[in-house]
């Protein structure tokens, strides 16, 4: 592991001009693998931002699938055959440029790509390249390949991938891969899953220039819940239960979600396959650690000790335009404007096996204070403090056994859960502890 890991402190190291030492960069690499349990490339852009560094100033890309890419990747490396090359002309302030644009696909999928500075990039159809250094952006809901001033482009043996037939890539087969929602992270391909249909609709989005019409909503199974979307009309109906062959797992928004498309294989099954959709709605209590190996996960509880409140907890401005929180009546889009009083908590929850992030929005604020903003709006003004509702609210919940259920996102900065209901626990101790020692012992 340590031998596989060199390239990439040494990288971390080059981006950060020599300010820390490798041995310090090592440690740290370390904890964010192994104790958070990030991806490789999230913890180097991390520790690259923690020492004061640009991230875009790595050189050393981690290899991925086409299915793995995601938008916002500074230093993306790619194994990919081109499926199509196509020339045009913009118009930009140094006058007319020419570009390159088209499709690169792997076994796991396509991804549209450009190539901002093609001289002496020859590119062909059917051409297996190792692409280093790229990076990606979200458009209209698909993750597009930027190919810039850094991007190195190198051709490989023809073999290494399938061939292109017909303008797309043929798809080895092999048996999925059995899952249970709990399961599902980022990355994963060729998933079979068995889930009942919470919720679904369509919309329609523009690919390629052409639209097309997506379905997604929510599956559940015994575990837990997930995001889908449905890039073929499966037919698919809310109550139905489904068997998934093909499916592949990618990050939407900080959470894991379902995709599958034409070359899956989507079976109904009978209803008494899975549990009543009642039972499926309900919130899977899951440990921190297990959410942040998973990247995040739908409707789901934690219970742990609350035990911070966060600066810009309590009553807050909002700008009435983009609703950021002002400092002293300022929104570093708009500038000065008049605020609009809000309350929120942004505390830090323990469960024992990691801590997360709790945002609390103003409703569930107002219970927790038994107050309206309109009162904690006056007893700021008689205490002339604005932070004395944080205080308060710090009074009230930290070192307090606290329940929150809600959606659980991952991103660069660790977890955070979106809380849409909370409670504080009264807890009897030996309870617990009778019972925790019940399941210690089988």
């Amino acid at each position: 592991m340590k031998e596989e890991l060199e390239p990439h402190v040494r990288d971390i190291s080059r981006a950060l001009g020599g300010k820390v030492s490798e041995e310090e960069i090592e440690r740290e690499l370390g904890n964010y693998l192994n104790v958070y349990r990030v991806s490789l490339d999230t913890a180097k852009r991390s520790i690259v931002k923690k020492h004061g560094g640009n991230p875009a100033d790595l050189s050393l890309g981690i290899t991925k699938t086409v299915r793995e890419l995601v938008p916002g990747e500074q230093s993306v490396s790619l194994l990919a055959r081109v499926v199509s090359v196509n020339e045009k002309e913009i118009e930009t302030e140094a006058g007319s440029k020419g570009i390159l644009y088209g499709f690169l696909g792997d076994p796991t999928g396509t991804a549209p790509y450009t190539a901002w500075n093609p001289e002496g990039l020859a590119l062909a159809k059917g051409d297996v390249v190792r692409i280093q250094n790229a990076y990606t952006k979200e458009f209209k809901g698909r993750v597009e390949v930027h190919l810039g001033n850094r991007a190195v482009v190198t051709k490989e043996a023809a073999d290494l991938l399938p061939p292109v037939e017909g303008g797309r890539l043929t798809v080895p087969s092999g048996p999925a891969t059995a899952a249970k929602v709990v399961d599902l992270k980022e990355g994963l391909s060729n998933v079979g899953l068995t889930a009942r249909v919470l919720s679904v609709e369509a919309r329609e989005v523009n690919v390629a220039g052409e639209k097309k019409t997506v379905r997604s909503g929510v599956l559940a199974d015994e575990t837990g819940k997930v995001q889908f979307s449905a890039w073929k009309d499966f037919g698919l109906a809310e109550g139905d239960v489904l068997r998934i062959e093909g499916g592949y797992v990618k990050s939407w928004r900080g959470i894991p979600q379902l995709s599958f498309d034409e070359r899956a294989t989507v079976a109904k099954l009978a209803t008494e396959a899975l549990p009543a959709t009642a039972e499926l709605t309900q919130s899977p209590r899951m440990w921190i650690e297990d959410l942040a190996e998973r990247g995040g996960g739908v409707d789901v509880t934690i219970r742990g000790i609350l035990i911070d409140i966060k600066d810009g907890s309590g009553l807050v401005y909002r700008c009435p335009e983009c609703r950021r929180v002002l400092r002293k009546n300022v929104c570093r889009i708009h500038g000065e404007v008049q605020g609009t009083a809000d309350l929120r908590v942004k505390a830090v929850v323990d469960d024992g096996s990691g801590a997360i992030t709790a945002v609390f929005g103003k409703d569930l604020t107002e219970l927790l204070l038994e107050k309206t903003v309109e009162e904690c709006i006056a007893q700021a003004k008689e205490a002339m403090d604005q932070e004395v509702v944080r205080d308060e609210l710090a009074d009230l919940l930290v070192a307090q056994p606290v329940e929150v259920r809600g959606n659980v996102t991952s991103d660069d900065y660790g977890l955070m859960i979106i809380v849409d209901t909370a409670r504080v626990l009264k807890v009897d101790v030996q309870e617990e502890a009778r019972a925790m020692l019940e399941e210690l012992e089988g």
